[in-house]
């Protein structure tokens, strides 16, 4: 087993290794069970999925966008454009999680139902279904891969070194990772190339250029729908009614799936080569607790298991996780009981992007390292000017 440990953090005292000797764990150690053990005890009603309860979640959650958005225009106040602002850019977050489990099949045994009730959800957000829910799979099936992976990789040390500093204080200073969802969709993450409009893009297979054409061709309908409402009823009226909503969604989605795969108390291990499995990978996942958002956005908190079997659908994913602790053992991180709005989750944030910037080139089993000069050199350009 290769492990590549920052030496610098370990001189500044970094005690993440040390806690985990103490405590007799070490997170990155291979698992004394498997994934058949964990499969066989999830309870079989957690494999069932529901057309019709799948599709009463995407009623429950048009209709209340449609009213906020309708509440929103008749009373058309400064004091409740804040307050709409907020909640209908979580039901936007509701909706792409909705059309997140067609992605997976998850929301049902139908594929034409998956895919068009995908397609209306997400290109209604200006998310390009097809385009996603491929790089999705990937994510899934690379999961906690150095190179492999496609949500969130942590930048190898060279790659991160030849980053420009702008680009570096771009990518970690609060809250501008945040807003990087649209930008990723046209350009992926550093180190890597193609676009998830773009039927001949690497990110595809050629059987599956069709594919990419047609949701490419849904997400631009809806821009031009977009622009014809804004020439219609201005386009202040739609940036009001969506355009902000929208900059919600992309920060709620950011601050999700980052925090799915950063940001635990105790550092957590990234793979290559013969370390990694699909098993030791979906283990690195965390679950976290928001709240009264839980339920309004479909329990994607629930992650762990998620990813291990993303064809579980949402609403038994608690049921299923329930079941699961027992095999998983230390290996599943209870989330921190949150309150009603999980402000402390915005501090596990801010600390996580301030900490954890790139990992070693080598090593089969890599941790996070930070750089100790990225907000100093920021600092002393500021003095200066």
């Amino acid at each position: 087993m290769v492990v590549a440990m920052d030496q610098r953090s370990n001189a500044k005292g970094d005690s993440g290794a040390g806690a985990r000797k103490e405590e007799g764990f070490d997170p990155s150690a291979q698992p004394p069970f498997k994934i058949g053990d964990i499969r066989a005890a999830i309870p079989k009603h957690c494999w069932v999925k529901s057309p019709l309860r799948s599709m009463s979640y995407v009623v429950r959650d048009i209709c209340a966008v449609a009213a906020l958005a309708i509440a929103a225009v008749y009373f058309d106040s400064w004091i409740l454009w804040p307050l709409y602002w907020a909640a209908q850019g979580t039901l936007f977050w509701a909706i792409f999680v909705l059309g997140h489990d067609c992605g997976h099949g998850s929301f049902s045994d139908i594929p034409l139902l998956n895919s068009v009730v995908g397609h209306i959800l997400h290109s209604f957000i200006l998310v390009p279904y097809h385009g996603w829910r491929i790089s999705h799979r990937t994510h899934h099936q690379n999961h906690g891969h150095v190179e492999n992976d496609e949500s969130w990789v942590p930048l190898p040390e060279k790659l991160y070194k030849k980053l420009p500093h702008s680009t570096r204080m771009l990518r970690y200073t609060v809250p501008l990772p945040m807003l990087a969802y649209p930008i990723y969709l046209w350009y992926r993450s550093p180190g890597k190339e193609g676009s998830h409009f773009n039927p001949y893009s690497s990110l595809f297979a050629p059987s599956e250029r069709k594919l990419i054409a047609t949701s490419t061709t849904c997400w631009s309908i809806m821009l031009v729908t977009l622009i014809y409402l804004s020439f219609l009823v201005g386009p202040i009226t739609v940036l009001k009614v969506y355009g902000v909503p929208y900059i919600i969604f992309v920060m709620w989605l950011d601050a999700v799936t980052y925090l799915h795969h950063h940001g635990h108390d105790e550092k957590l291990p990234w793979y290559r080569g013969k370390e990694w499995s699909y098993l030791r990978g979906g283990l690195t996942t965390i679950d976290r607790d928001y709240g009264i958002f839980n339920n309004i956005h479909h329990d994607i908190g629930t992650h762990v298991i998620h990813h291990l079997f993303p064809q579980i659908p949402h609403y038994h994913l608690v049921d299923a996780t329930r079941a699961a602790k027992h095999v998983l053992g230390r290996y599943y991180r209870e989330p921190k009981t949150s309150g009603a709005i999980p402000i402390h989750l915005v501090e596990s944030l801010v600390a996580s992007i301030k900490k954890d910037h790139y990992v070693s080139d080598t090593g089969d089993i890599v941790f996070y390292e930070t750089d100790p000069d990225l907000y100093v050199y920021a600092s002393d350009k500021s003095k200066i000017n």
